[in-house]
């Protein structure tokens, strides 16, 4: 008989980041980046039930076999926390689950630019994580958080779906909320978030325009908003929040954009095969005068170079970030170069071509 409480913490011990349980196959794990089957016997619709029924929150166990999709969070205690994903397949159900570490990494330890940590330093705006699924982002706001919970002393307000990393209050104090639990969506926990007194909020994702239109508006009032969004670069960022809103509005959100946006932080994970191991390479886009007026008029192309070339204003292209993980011996140049969304760039920084940008990491 499967038993989902013991392949859980049988998974964690392997260093999984999550698990796949489908009816009609062997469970999968994601290591590394990479899907792995498991050498165990194909898990039956009974097995699934059984699983989803055991760990299901009290609130929905009577009903959740009927339910088509469902997040929720789920604890083994010593163990690891979980994001469990419940959902259907031609009308089976199946589950995927995302290990969350108790364990809050520091900044310094996430292998990032130092730079992130004048990131905290912001006192309004937004600070936007980016990247796609499985990047890493929650692990990085999670160690922004932190940051400022241990150093500073502010009220930071958390709006989840579900709740993922719990922070204890240290020099700051921290309020976390669910959606459906504690708030019964994302803008109304930012509306009701301003009323009780917050320095930082931060939103689990941004999804949709209400969201986003509530985001501004915290951050125009004199709060630091952080959230995530799953682009892969500044400009795809900015291009899919304005794309948010009616083309009659696009002119007003660029402006509202240029005044409250401080920085992008676009991240992916590269599997150093030498160490075994995942390195985060960023992209990190500080909002200056100069991007302001791009994002103004709508010249957004005009940043990639922008990146590529800066080296006074904290900003670093993702290839410049590849390279610096060469330079330290974390990935080889053949991982940076399949990883690079411009190889032929790339190619020029190890030549040397670019001096500018090889002076971050000499």
């Amino acid at each position: 008989m499967f038993d989902i409480i013991q392949f859980l913490k049988s998974a964690v011990a392997t260093g999984a980041s999550d698990e796949h349980l489908m009816v009609g196959h062997s469970p999968y794990i994601r290591k590394n980046g990479f899907i792995k089957k498991i050498n165990m016997e194909s898990l039956t619709r009974d097995d699934l039930d059984r699983a989803i029924v055991e760990i299901a929150p009290s609130s929905v166990k009577d009903k959740i076999l009927s339910m088509c999709d469902l997040d929720f969070m789920y604890e083994i205690q010593g163990c690891s926390r979980f994001r469990v994903n419940y959902n259907r397949q031609i009308g089976m159900p199946a589950l995927v689950i995302r290990n969350i570490s108790y364990n809050i990494p520091k900044l310094n330890e996430l292998s990032l630019p130092d730079i992130l940590s004048s990131i905290i330093e912001y006192q309004n705006g937004i600070v936007l994580v980016t990247g796609p699924t499985g990047s890493g982002k929650s692990t990085t706001i999670a160690s922004l958080i932190n940051e400022i919970n241990t150093n500073t002393s502010k009220h930071i307000v958390t709006i989840e779906d579900p709740i993922e990393y719990v922070f204890g209050c240290k020099k700051s104090i921290i309020s976390q909320r669910q959606v459906g639990v504690d708030t019964g969506s994302f803008s109304d926990g930012i509306k009701y978030a301003l009323r009780q007194d917050p320095d930082v909020i931060f939103i689990g994702e941004i999804r949709d325009k209400e969201t986003m239109e509530a985001a501004l508006k915290a951050s125009e009032t004199g709060h630091l908003v952080l959230s995530t969004l799953h682009t892969n670069d500044a400009v795809q960022t900015i291009n899919r929040i304005v794309n948010m809103f009616e083309e009659s509005n696009r002119y007003l959100i660029r402006k509202q954009l240029s005044e409250t946006l401080r920085s992008t932080i676009a991240q992916k994970l590269v599997y150093s095969e030498k160490d075994n191991k995942r390195y985060p390479a960023c992209e990190i886009m500080v909002v200056t005068s100069t991007i302001r007026d791009y994002i103004n008029k709508d010249n957004t192309d005009e940043i990639y170079e922008l990146l590529r070339d800066n080296t006074i204003d904290n900003m670093i292209s993702l290839n410049t970030s590849l390279a610096m993980l060469v330079d330290k011996d974390c990935i080889s140049q053949e991982e940076a170069l399949q990883n690079s969304n411009d190889e032929s760039e790339l190619e020029k920084v190890f030549r040397g071509v670019y001096q500018g940008t090889k002076a971050y990491y000499e």
